[in-house]
């Protein structure tokens, strides 16, 4: 989970299609992934549960809430994520349940929402 979320992050495209599961590969537009990357900064992650996925398990699942800012709005993606571990290729994201919601921008001295424990006016909120 965490490495697709840097894929997102950092534009790795690549990465993504990688550890998508084979039978949802085909439907996959890389071109459009690509270009919603460019107008999307990705500013945190946390992970709220986890079920399975150890070294002797065959799938698992991952509930995770991302924020990310798009068209000058910070927004949070709250998903249940089901993964399974392909022989071919490691672990791979099957599908997830997901919800995104706008989230209020906090005000200068409330706590940063990417996490880093920084006020908002010290981490993100610099203009």
């Amino acid at each position: 989970m965490r490495s697709r979320y840097t894929a997102y992050a950092r534009g790795d495209v690549a990465h993504l299609a990688r550890t998508l599961a084979p039978e949802h590969r085909a439907g996959f537009d890389m071109a459009d992934v690509s270009a919603g990357m460019k107008t999307t900064q990705w500013i945190g992650l946390e992970i709220l549960d986890t079920k399975d996925g150890d070294t002797d398990d065959s799938t698992g699942i991952v509930e995770f809430v991302a924020r990310f800012q798009a068209q000058g709005q910070v927004r949070a993606l709250h998903e249940r994520s089901r993964f399974r571990r392909d022989e071919k290729d490691g672990w791979v994201y099957v599908d997830g349940e997901t919800a995104v919601q706008p989230v209020k921008k906090p005000g200068r001295n409330d706590p940063c929402p990417c996490g880093s424990g920084k006020k908002f006016k010290q981490c993100c909120g610099r203009a």
